[in-house]
């Protein structure tokens, strides 16, 4: 497949999961301090906010690159 489907396929991804989750988040948890045995630890949520607009963009680009991957020759 050439290079230019591959990144419409993931164009196409990112844009489907932007509509149903309203972007990507990830948690990370961080320890504090230790004491001994006892350690404190809190978790720090990160993400990209995606409004639908962009999601939709990433879609329709995502598609004219995999049709235009899929004409070279």
């Amino acid at each position: 497949m050439k290079p230019a489907g591959i990144v419409g396929i993931i164009l196409i991804i990112v844009g489907i999961i932007g509509f149903a989750y309203g972007g990507l988040g990830w948690n990370t948890e961080k320890k504090d301090a230790q004491l001994g045995p006892i350690e404190i630890k809190h978790q720090e949520r990160h993400g990209i906010n995606f409004p639908p607009i962009l999601s939709g963009l990433c879609v329709v680009g995502g598609i004219v690159l995999v049709v235009v991957g899929s004409r070279q020759t």
